[in-house]
């Protein structure tokens, strides 16, 4: 998230207004259960007619939906961000997920809204209690000049949209003492919705972050190093106590950490997970390319980025990536971040395939403390 810091600061007195509700009036999304309205995949059997398959798209999206002081004038270009999504989903060209980060304004809310998702959930809100963080300060002292206030101005900025049912949603805000600078005035953290795709025997764990900034954040070198090694600590927890290991999991979002390897040692010491620009970018993974990769490490060069690892019964692999709202004709630069898409294969054995119905979960869907 990115703040000018002496403005932001003129403007504190009239967001503590409007605290209640983050700084902005419209509310959230929230969940929404869509199961008979979503239409069923595809699914392909193999030629011995043993396994099934079919497959799902994830677009990680951070829509720089931030509000006045931060930006301004972004309005026509988040309006077009929604509007780009819902002509895709007539035309059944957009992606089945998306993981949006930065839904901070109005704006932004609504935009995410009008791409028309069936399925609809959003990450911690302002006023969402971190749990289970530690209370160990950080290297160096805290700022107000950077943000440093003690209170959270606005949410997570996080939503996931699918095509399919969400049945069950969990949400994780991070640790007071694990933000940096400018990015503690959002209340940063995970986001989990279990999406139920027609035919696949099991759920799809799919998560959604926004990681502590480096630069932008106004705050030393060591002390952002610092919260963004605790951030990745508590997102490796959250996915620990709330995925079940029979099911695959999609973790994506903007994790900050572009051209630092202190970020990804910090991260990679609690993520196992597999990296999808990792695997497509080995030879013969047959995963189609569709965007252009400088070097042996692409995911160096990006702060957008999916994980992924199978389930017991359901295999998962990254099958095609390409880039979304790139400056394209016919896929606008809309953000200063562009959309990053990975089409996932899911395999299973044909005799697990589930007959067509709404999945229930008791107690799935309970609503969130906050």
């Amino acid at each position: 998230m990115t703040l000018q810091g002496s403005v932001l600061l003129r403007a504190l007195p009239f967001c503590a207004a409007l605290l209640a509700s983050g700084c902005n009036t419209m509310a959230p999304p929230v969940a929404q259960v869509a199961c008979t309205a979503t239409q069923q995949p595809r699914v392909a059997l193999s030629a011995d007619g043993r396994s099934a398959t079919t497959t799902l798209s994830v677009l990680t999206f951070n829509i720089e939906g931030l509000s006045w002081p931060a930006r301004s004038g972004r309005k026509p270009s988040l309006e077009e961000i929604g509007r780009h999504l819902a002509r895709m989903r007539a035309a059944g060209t957009a992606p089945d997920v998306v993981l949006f980060q930065e839904m901070f304004s109005d704006a932004a809310k609504r935009a995410v809204a009008s791409a028309g998702y069936p399925a609809l959930d959003s990450g911690p809100r302002r006023t969402t209690r971190a749990r289970g963080s530690t209370k160990e300060r950080l290297p160096g002292n805290s700022s107000l000049k950077r943000g440093e206030i003690g209170i959270h101005v606005f949410g997570s900025g996080l939503a996931i949209a699918s095509r399919y049912a969400i049945v069950d949603t969990e949400r994780r805000a991070y640790g007071r003492k694990s933000c940096a600078g400018f990015d503690c005035l959002s209340n940063k953290g995970i986001a989990l919705a279990r999406i139920d795709v027609p035919g696949v025997p099991t759920l799809i764990d799919v998560y959604d972050t926004h990681m502590n900034s480096r630069g932008a954040s106004g705050a030393p070198a060591a002390r952002n190093l610092a919260a963004h090694d605790r951030q990745a600590l508590e997102a490796s927890e959250f996915i620990d106590r709330t995925h079940d290991d029979a099911t695959p999991v999609i973790f994506g979002g903007d994790f900050n950490m572009r051209h630092s390897e202190p970020r990804w040692e910090n991260f990679s010491r609690y993520q196992s997970l597999n990296l999808v620009h990792r695997t497509c970018s080995h030879p013969g993974s047959g995963c189609d390319v569709q965007m252009s990769w400088d070097g042996d490490e692409p995911w160096m060069d990006t702060q957008d980025l999916q994980f992924y690892w199978n389930g017991q019964a359901v295999e998962i692999r990254p099958i095609r990536v390409q880039a979304l709202f790139d400056g394209r004709p016919d896929s606008p630069q809309l953000s200063d971040h562009d959309g990053f898409l990975v089409t996932y294969e899911l395999r299973w054995k044909a005799s697990e395939t589930r007959a067509p119905g709404c999945r229930t979960i008791p107690g799935a869907l309970a609503p969130n403390p906050r």
